[in-house]
Order: structure tokens, then sequence, then C-alpha cells
């Protein structure tokens, strides 16, 4: 008889929460967050009903044949958590990720934005 194991994939990753920007502007909300040694590839971003999880893995090449003295460099899993509002067009957020810093643009819905209310005068 034979079993079939599954194994669960499980992260051994140290884990941080990566430093974050938040700005509010009459369009929306930009996210600027700081990956330094994320690529794309690595990131992931989840939008599940008002929960935004922004989750990225670093790997760090390993060096051969050297005597390691010091380091403060390597392997690590960023997580954040959002909640968001319901002043967020969700179906409109953008991401962008340059030089290890992603910029998340969450505008906000029409109904959230500032309008002018015109006068009339008599």
């Amino acid at each position: 008889m034979t079993q079939e194991v599954t194994k669960k994939e499980t992260s051994t990753l140290p884990r941080f929460a990566p430093n974050t920007d938040i700005i509010e502007r009459e369009n929306g909300f930009y996210i600027y967050m700081d990956l330094p040694g994320v690529s794309k590839d690595n990131l992931k971003i989840d939008l599940k009903e008002n929960e935004l999880q922004i989750s990225g893995k670093a790997f760090y090449p390993k060096r051969e044949n050297v005597n390691n003295i010091h380091l403060e460099f390597g392997d690590g899993e960023y997580v954040r958590n959002f909640t968001i509002s319901d002043i967020v067009d969700r179906q409109n957020i953008k991401a962008t990720l340059k030089k290890g810093v992603l910029e998340l643009f969450l505008p906000k819905a029409e109904k959230a934005r500032p309008r002018k209310i015109e006068i009339q005068a008599e």
C-alpha cells in the first residue's frame, strides 16, 4: 500500500513590516512601500473585500568560498495589511514597482471626490 504525502508550503523566512508612507490627494490615496530586493515575480497584492494584503520575498545571492564576518542582508519576507474604505474605487487600483519601492494608487470613487457647488446670485 502506498501513501501520498503532501507537504504544505511554509515560509521559514524572517518576516518584516516594510516602511510605508500613505498620502491622500484629491483624486485618491498613494501608498509607498519600501521593498528592497523584492522582484515583480516575488510580489503579491491581494484584495479581498476590504482587506488589502501586500507580501513580497527578497532573496540575496549566496556567496561561496568566503568567510562571513558580519551579515545584515539576508533573505526575508515583507508583509503588510490594510483595511480599505468604501470610498476607494477597487476596480482601478494600480501598482508600480520601481527600484525597490512599490507605489500603489487607490483612486477615490466618484461619489467620494470633492466637487464644487455653483453659486447662483440674483
